[in-house]
């Protein structure tokens, strides 16, 4: 239902219009002023002191009544103009009235958190594709770094590696184009189908790479540089399929690897393991490490942006909190494809479920 079809239908009877309120003020006004008249003729009064009485009591009530109109009309004034200017916090008073201002009341302060909401989600889709950039500007950079260093020959293997950060960077940029449409709600998943077991080992292989590349230097791109945590993986059965959107899982799987790695201890162990889910091409995925974990009362916050729980420290050198945008990314991306993704009971560490539907979502 619409905003304007809400209004006067949410007045009950006995409410007043502004059109009532005004009818009433002139019935009143010639009430007096006839009930004055009567009570001249009758005890002999003088009409000039009538009109007197009669002007002065009608520009008392007209006075009342229009208080009650212009002082709304001069607050929903100031909140446009702070609307107007970006100030999309302000709100206007009265809207439980039961006239017409009370409806253009609340038509702007939903007008007032429509755009709120709007701006926050652009703030947030900003920090989200600027944390998405930064992981394979520093393995370009990395890779770059030990061939000027003389680290590295620049042999084809090095450049393919540059090559591969480069591509991916180029797709990052890509989804920039899709700006509007994800404001709008639409997102392309260009999901296929593709084998779990060689795809989690290239995304495993390339959290390695980098944390190996920047090993030793102070990151402050958000990305890891521990290299004394080791990367399992457990794919069962070893031909297990599924069908989802690469990239977007390669988001997922990518933040919670370098969440995981964050907040592991030294000479710590983060497994990742995929199994079949419950429909065709299905996937459940999970991702454990033997770190504090994650407090109960936190498990739902952790997703939430610039959300980093109550472990703000992570173990290892060169750790760092973060932009408190991984697991936030990876629920964005989860959500795409219409999965879940949540903490879960460990006897040990953090563990993080994800369930993606595979055909039975992509086919609705």
């Amino acid at each position: 239902m619409t905003g304007g079809a809400e209004g006067p239908s949410r007045r009950p009877g006995w409410a007043f219009s502004i059109k009532t309120k005004l009818g009433i003020l002139v019935v009143v006004s010639v009430f007096i002023t006839t009930g004055l008249l009567m009570v001249a003729l009758r005890t002999d009064t003088e009409f000039r002191f009538i009109t007197v009485f009669s002007v002065i009591a009608t520009l008392l009530i007209t006075q009342f009544v229009a208080h009650g109109l212009t002082a709304p009309l001069d607050e929903m004034t100031t909140v446009a103009r702070s609307i107007s200017q970006g100030d999309y916090t302000r709100r206007v008073r009265g809207a439980d009235r039961r006239d017409e201002l009370g409806d253009l009341a609340t038509t702007i302060n939903r007008m007032a958190e429509d755009l709120e909401a709007q701006d926050r989600r652009r703030k947030e889709l900003v920090a989200n594709v600027s944390h998405e950039l930064r992981t394979p500007i520093a393995g370009l950079r990395a890779v770059l770094e030990n061939v000027v260093d003389g680290v590295s020959a620049a042999d084809p293997e090095t450049m393919r590696t540059a090559l591969k950060q480069t591509e991916r960077l180029g797709r990052l940029v890509e989804t920039l184009l899709d700006l509007s449409r994800l404001d709008n709600g639409v997102v392309p998943l260009k999901a296929r189908r593709f084998e779990v077991w060689p795809y989690l080992s290239g995304v495993l292989k390339e959290a390695n790479m980098i944390a190996s590349r920047r090993s030793g230097t102070a990151s402050s791109t958000g990305v890891h540089t521990r290299t004394d945590v080791h990367l399992h993986l457990d794919v069962s059965p070893p031909e297990l399929t599924a069908h989802a959107d690469a990239e977007r899982l390669h988001q997922v799987v990518a933040n919670l690897i370098d969440n995981a790695v964050k907040h592991s201890p030294p000479h710590g162990r983060v497994t990742v393991r995929a199994r079949r889910g419950p429909g065709p091409e299905s996937l459940d995925l999970e991702v454990l490490d033997e770190g504090p974990g994650i407090p109960r009362a936190q498990w739902d916050r952790v997703f939430e942006r610039f959300s980093r729980g109550s472990v703000s420290v992570p173990h290892g050198p060169g750790s760092d909190g973060g932009t408190g945008l991984g697991l936030a990314i990876a629920r964005w991306a989860v959500d795409l494809h219409g999965g879940r993704i949540g903490v879960a009971e460990s006897a040990r560490g953090c563990r993080i479920q994800v369930t993606l539907p595979g055909l039975s979502a992509e086919s609705r």
